[in-house]
């Protein structure tokens, strides 16, 4: 999916920052261009409940980063495609001052996730962003992360809300047995 030109720069940025940082999508949306610290790939957000934390992400989302802002230092980072109209107005804090958008908001990039992932999915319904989290996470614990790096990641407080996350395929765990089969080595 990473390599579809067809995705417009802002979903493909969101759903690349989603994926790497494990965050649940509601915290990506809310980030502020001023909560961004590209250098240090990583981003400042409002966790469930309410507790400031901070969100980390690799090169991919740091590569999409800079061409989405295209030079904005202020207001949202993800934002709709056209102006709000007069009856519709947001929140000032969910307005770019310079564009005069509104932050995207949940439904709308959830929506857009499920039309992109349509072809993807088998069922044909397309995946929701919250499977996305669910992927990261399982691919993370196929590929050894343990629980505590996971939690740290994706904010989790609570390890048994993080194993419903972590699914590890059967053959990954075949992978995982095979490699550490004590029979495989000859001393």
């Amino acid at each position: 999916m990473w390599e579809r030109r067809d995705l417009p720069l802002r979903d493909k940025t969101l759903f690349r920052l989603v994926y790497e940082s494990a965050a649940r999508a509601h915290e990506v949306l809310g980030l502020n261009v001023g909560d961004l610290v590209t250098e240090a790939k990583r981003g400042r957000v409002q966790r469930k409940g309410g507790a400031t934390d901070w969100i980390q992400w690799q090169s991919g989302t740091a590569r999409l980063l800079p061409r989405l802002l295209a030079g904005r230092r202020r207001g949202p980072v993800f934002l709709t495609d056209r102006r709000p109209g007069p009856a519709r107005t947001p929140a000032a804090a969910d307005l770019c001052p310079d564009t005069g958008r509104a932050r995207l908001s949940y439904e709308r990039a959830e929506y857009l996730f499920k039309q992109a992932t349509k072809p993807l999915d088998p069922a044909g319904a397309g995946f929701t962003l919250h499977q996305l989290r669910h992927s990261r996470l399982t691919h993370l614990g196929e590929d050894g992360w343990s629980s505590s790096m996971l939690m740290a990641l994706s904010g989790h407080q609570n390890l048994r809300t993080l194993g419903i996350y972590v699914n590890p395929s059967a053959e990954a765990v075949a992978a995982a047995l095979a490699e550490h089969d004590p029979g495989r080595r000859r001393l």
